[in-house]
């Protein structure tokens, strides 16, 4: 049985996605310059799919002046 691909990651699995610290990531996020997390349940996750548009180019991020 193969592994199951993630949909939605928390922010420390997320900032590791990003070669990031944690702390950096949350900053990215309220900075505007990720997205915001999606609440599920009592959970705060990101969905892998918005982290990948955005560092691909394919959905606009406001400018932060933050490089990622």
């Amino acid at each position: 049985m193969g592994s199951i691909a993630k949909l939605a990651v928390k922010d420390t699995t997320a900032a590791q996605m990003l070669d990031m610290s944690p702390k950096d990531f949350r900053a990215l996020v309220e900075a505007g310059a990720l997205p915001p997390a999606l609440p599920i349940g009592e959970h705060q996750r990101w969905l892998v799919a918005d982290l990948e548009a955005i560092i691909t180019g394919k959905k606009i991020r406001p400018d932060t002046g933050f490089d990622l």
